[in-house]
Formats: structure tokens, C-alpha cells, sequence
């Protein structure tokens, strides 16, 4: 049987979770849940249906995992917590700072319902968490490094456009390239967040906003922009469709370390992802854990789970004698 998907939110993340799911073919696509008017809405999945989120709880039986591609800032605090009580779910919330929180809200509904619930997946929160696990356990004596970029940040944008007066944003994260010069060239530096990042904003604003509340808003934001050298550009509708249409992303996860009894030999680990579209990626990552999820809760499990819990054995379609002859 088909792990059976729903996806609330369809917006570029929850567009991307649609055309991942169609590349796994133990999944199909049950139902799309949106704040909008449902028949407005057009997806690509003909089977699929369009309702909207109010409706979500009677798909209760119908729908195996639901996956939520709304915002870190305020959609997933809300509804992942929610939603865990009627479904498994899966969700993106990328604010580092307040994951632990987040992950303790989740875990609570979750048991209670004796649903799975995996939170912080994606590239970031996930693939380079995993990375820095390993690397870390492998190399216990080291640093660990990681840069972002350049690329557009989602949750970032997200944030931006959601203060008053803005109308569309888009967020750049850009790596320092002296820092990351010196962490390949084994200098093993100590680093600040300013040292490490820039951040560049590129803003439309809403008729008569006020720019410089704006963008003062944008560089105290904390958790997002106060700790990072960060410059904002006002520019038309017009110049933000042409030059920033695109949502490509990316990044180095680092770790460099000594071994021997003397510690004579030094190391690096270097992982990296090139993105051509950092939601669509995204959307692979969530998809091959929903997969995960399910498994998880025909076991009987419950709860809250993140990318360290889960075994990678899980995420794969393929059967354990597949992953030892193909793959080991």
C-alpha cells in the first residue's frame, strides 16, 4: 500500500513536497490543505484533493502523514503541535535557537495521541545536523565549521515579509570568505557569527512604509539578523522579480581535528551542498522521512523525533538486502 501524503501549506515548500512525492513510488499525494479558497487553488496532482486546512481533521484515517510547509516564525509553533494530535507529521522548523522548545511542545501532543512526530528536517536543520554528528564523533578532537551560502534563506525571507509594511523580500546569506579560507587551510580560527556570515536583504515595500523602520526591524531581529552584519536594499516589484526570481542555496559543513598519540596528524571533513532550489531540495529531505514517520508509528512508536533519531536504513525505499548489496 502507498504511504499516503497531505501537505498544508503550498507554497514553495509545500509545491516542492508535491513534486517529490511523485519521484517515490510508495507514496501518492491524498489531499492539499490550504488557508486560501480552495478552488482557487490549482496543483499538479489530478488525484489529489484540494480542501481547506478547517477540513484537515477529517482526513483523520485517510491520510498516513501530513506535512507542514508552513513558516518557522509563526506557522509551525502553532500547527505542529496541533496537527501531531490527529496525524504523524513531519515539519521544517529551522529557528535553531528554539528548536529544543519546539521539539518539547511537539513531543508532548505527540505521545499523548501516540503519533510520530519528526521536526527540523530539511538541509539545514538536518542533512548538515547529521553531518555534524558524525563528524563530530569521529574526529572528538576538533572544531566544527559550518557556512551557509550563498543562497536564499526561506525562513528568512519569511521573516522579513512578515513585518508590517513589507510586501515581498528576499533574504541572501553569504558566506565570509577569509573565514572559510582559513578553516580549509587547517588555522582552526576562532570565529565569531558576525566573522562567518554576511546577510543581504533585497525589499519591496508596501505604499507609504516607512523605510528606515523597516529596515531597523530587519537588523535587531533577533535570532535572524541581529548578530550578523546585514544590509537591506529597497527595490522595486519589478527588480526583485528579474534579479531574484530564482531560490538557489547551499553550504559547507566542516570539521577539522587531530588524531595520534601526539596528536601529529591533522584531518579535515568537508560536506557540501550546491542548490540549484533550496525549497525543492528541501522537500526531498521531508519526503524520504515521512517514510520514516510511517515506519516508525507501524512500530508502535510515538512522540518527537529529529534527524539524529531516526535510523537511515528508514528513509530509503529500498529493503535491507538492497541497501547491504547495493550500497554497503
Amino acid at each position: 500500500m502507498s504511504i499516503r501524503i497531505g501537505i498544508i501549506g503550498y507554497g514553495n515548500l509545500g509545491r516542492g513536497v508535491e513534486c517529490a512525492v511523485k519521484q517515490n513510488p510508495d507514496m501518492e499525494l491524498a489531499a492539499v490543505f490550504t488557508r486560501r479558497k480552495p478552488e482557487d487553488l490549482q496543483i499538479l496532482t489530478k488525484s489529489a484533493a484540494v480542501c481547506h486546512v478547517s477540513e484537515a481533521a477529517a482526513w483523520k484515517d485517510k491520510i498516513d502523514v501530513m506535512i507542514l510547509c508552513g513558516g518557522s516564525a509563526t506557522d509551525l509553533p502553532e500547527q505542529s503541535p496541533e496537527f501531531v494530535k490527529l496525524f504523524n507529521i513531519v515539519d521544517s522548523f529551522d529557528t535553531h535557537a528554539k528548536i529544543p522548545t519546539h521539539f518539547a511542545n511537539v513531543d508532548t501532543a505527540a505521545k499523548e495521541a501516540g503519533k510520530i512526530g519528526i521536526i527540523s528536517v530539511g538541509w539545514d536543520p538536518g542533512m548538515f545536523s547529521l553531518n555534524r554528528m558524525y563528524a563530530s564523533a569521529i574526529l572528538p578532537n576538533g572544531k566544527d565549521y559550518t557556512f551557509w551560502g550563498k543562497g536564499v534563506s526561506q525562513g528568512h525571507s519569511d521573516a522579513i515579509r512578515r513585518i508590517e509594511g513589507v510586501k515581498n523580500a528576499k533574504q541572501y546569506t553569504i558566506p565570509v570568505e577569509a573565514a572559510l579560507a582559513a578553516v580549509r587551510e587547517g588555522k582552526d580560527p576562532e570565529l565569531s557569527t558576525r566573522e562567518k556570515h554576511t546577510r543581504e536583504c533585497f525589499v519591496v515595500l508596501e505604499e507609504g512604509a516607512d523605510a528606515s523602520k523597516v529596515e531597523q526591524e530587519i537588523k535587531t531581529m533577533p535570532n535572524y539578523f541581529a548578530d550578523y552584519d546585514t544590509t537591506v536594499h529597497f527595490v522595486s516589484e519589478e527588480e526583485l522579480l528579474r534579479d531574484h526570481s530564482g531560490i538557489p542555496h547551499g553550504g559547507f559543513v566542516l570539521r577539522s581535528g587531530k588524531t595520534g598519540w601526539e596528536e601529529e596528524n591533522s584531518h579535515l571533513i568537508e560536506y557540501r551542498l550546491k542548490l540549484d532550489s533550496n525549497p525543492e531540495f528541501t522537500s526531498c529531505v521531508i519526503v524520504a522521512y515521512a517514510r520514516a514517520a510511517y515506519r516508525l508509528y507501524k512500530e508502535g512508536q510515538s512522540g518527537a523525533k529529529t534527524v539524529f533519531d531516526i535510523p537511515p536504513a528508514y528513509l530509503s525505499a529500498k529493503d535491507g538486502a538492497a541497501l547491504r548489496a547495493e550500497m554497503l
